[in-house]
This record gives structure tokens, sequence and C-alpha cells, in this order.
């Protein structure tokens, strides 16, 4: 395993993943935003925000790992606060639909403002709870937001049925720990996908995906 303090900046993203020269710009240009405005809001810790490509970018991109979406996809990101993983996902898949939501005002503000001043065409952020959104999507992604059993519950209305991508529609759900107690209610439509498969820095070692089939 790799030390998790190394180069901390968009070269950590170039060692996993071959990006176009705007994404590139737009990865940089998200490190420089996001630091800016933590420094008004606090939306990480400090501890945090000097590993934010490592912590949080990064670790938005192990789902990219997972599946590579299709064209016209639709992604919610729930619980997503300072844009994570939406804003990282939707510079990666720049023909995929982003719609992040946070229940926080200030969090969706500056959602917008990155998005905006990344010139994101296919993202946009909502202030809004789970339970109280009529759209739809292919997947719902979120971040250590809740326990899972009750982010599915909140959330699994906000998903439709007709697929697109190989990966069944359902939650894609980024978490760190012991889930085993957790994943039981889901038997077989549950898949584990440990991170550090992919990356090799400590701080994915206890780090997974979970994707639930609807």
């Amino acid at each position: 395993m790799l030390p998790s303090a190394a180069g901390d900046d968009v070269t950590l993203l170039l060692k996993y993943f071959t990006l176009t020269e705007t994404q590139k710009a737009q990865f940089e240009e998200l490190g420089t935003l996001f630091k800016e405005w933590n420094q008004k809001i606090n939306l990480v810790s400090r501890k945090d925000i000097d590993h934010l490509y490592l912590h949080h970018i990064l670790y938005s991109l192990s789902i990219a790992k997972l599946i590579s979406f299709t064209e016209g996809t639709s992604i919610i990101d729930v619980g997503t606060g300072g844009g994570f993983p939406g804003i990282p996902l939707a510079i990666m898949f720049p023909q995929c639909t982003f719609l992040m939501v946070d229940s926080t005002a200030k969090k969706i503000m500056v959602v917008n403002d990155i998005i905006k001043s990344l010139n994101l065409k296919n993202a946009n952020g909502v202030q809004a709870r789970a339970e109280e959104m009529k759209e739809t999507a292919d997947f719902v992604t979120g971040r250590a937001v809740a326990d899972i059993r009750v982010f599915y519950t909140a959330v699994k209305k906000l998903i439709h049925k007709e697929a697109r991508n190989q990966l069944g529609n359902g939650i894609i759900y980024l978490t760190g720990g012991d889930i085993s107690k957790e994943i039981v209610p889901f038997n077989n439509r549950v898949t584990v996908y440990p991170i550090d498969n992919w990356f090799k820095e400590d701080y994915f070692e206890t780090k997974k995906v979970v994707h639930i089939k609807l």
C-alpha cells in the first residue's frame, strides 16, 4: 500500500484515470474552488482539506472504477454535502446528468457555485430532503450519509426501473468499516466492492463501494 499523504493534487487522479485536458483543468479548479469555499463555510475539517484529492475526489471516483455510466444515465446524489461524489462524477461523465441534493441551504449554494464556475452543463444542486423529492434516476449515490438500511428506505422511490447500464439500477454507496449487519436485509441484491482493489493508498484499506439493486 502507498502512504496516504503522497501528492494530494490532480496527479493523484492521473495515476488511476486517463483524463481529457478539459477534465484535468476542471479537477484542478475544483480543488482551488473547494478550498476557497471551505475557508468561508466549514464543509470539511482542516485535516481533510489537506487531503482533498485523496479523501474526497479520488474516493468519489471509485464509483467510476465500478461502472462507466452509459450516455444518458441519470444520477441523484443524496446528502451531497460539498458535492461529493456528485461533482467529481459529473466531471468524469459529461454525457450523464447529476442532481445533487442536500437539506442544508449553504451547502447547495456552494455546490451550485462550483458547478457554475466549472461550467458543468450536466449538473445541478437542489436543497431538499430525499423523502420530499419527485424526481427519479437510474442510480442514487451517497457517501456515509446514514446506516445503509435507513438510506435505502429514504431513497428507493427515486430509482426508476428502466435500465440502460450493465450494472442494475439501484444505490451506489460509499462507506467504510464493518457493514455486515447493515447489508443483511438485501440478500443477493447487494454486492460489496473493496476500494483497495482499485486504489493502493492506505486510506482505502477499509473503504468500499456498496451496490444495491432495486
